[in-house]
């Protein structure tokens, strides 16, 4: 009479390593994808020593051909004000507008934008890289 009991085993692949690494890659990519600019434009940005934080309302880019653009949208200078007093209605707070310019852009361009948007009761700010 044999009365033990059969010993069966049962492999299995030991995955907690494999799962530590997939939620590291998971933070990783959650992290990035929020800190991802929506800025369409790509242009150089002027040097300096702090870099510029601000909560961005609207981004108003100008490139190196002095072109406006509101976000990604095309706009000539004299649709400026009608386009973003648009956005700006929608704030309850100061609105802050974040001037992204090229570094070979006409400093007179980005100056008469900063003019538009102090009339237009908003903060100006100039979006500057990091040395």
């Amino acid at each position: 009479m044999n009365i033990r009991k059969k010993i069966r085993n049962h492999p299995e692949m030991h995955n907690g390593a494999l799962n530590d690494i997939l939620f590291i890659l998971l933070l990783f990519f959650l992290i990035v994808s929020t800190l991802a600019n929506p800025n369409v434009i790509k242009v150089a940005n002027p040097k300096a020593k702090a870099d510029t934080k601000a909560k961005q309302t609207v981004v108003i880019t100008v490139d190196h051909l002095q072109q406006v653009f509101i976000g990604s949208e095309l706009i000539t200078f004299d649709q400026l004000e009608t386009k973003l007093s648009v956005y700006l209605s929608k704030e309850t707070e100061k609105p802050s507008v974040v001037i992204n310019g090229d570094s070979t852009a006409h400093l007179g361009t980005a100056i008469k934008v900063m003019q538009v948007i102090k009339k237009l009761g908003a903060t100006p700010v100039m979006a500057v890289n990091p040395n």
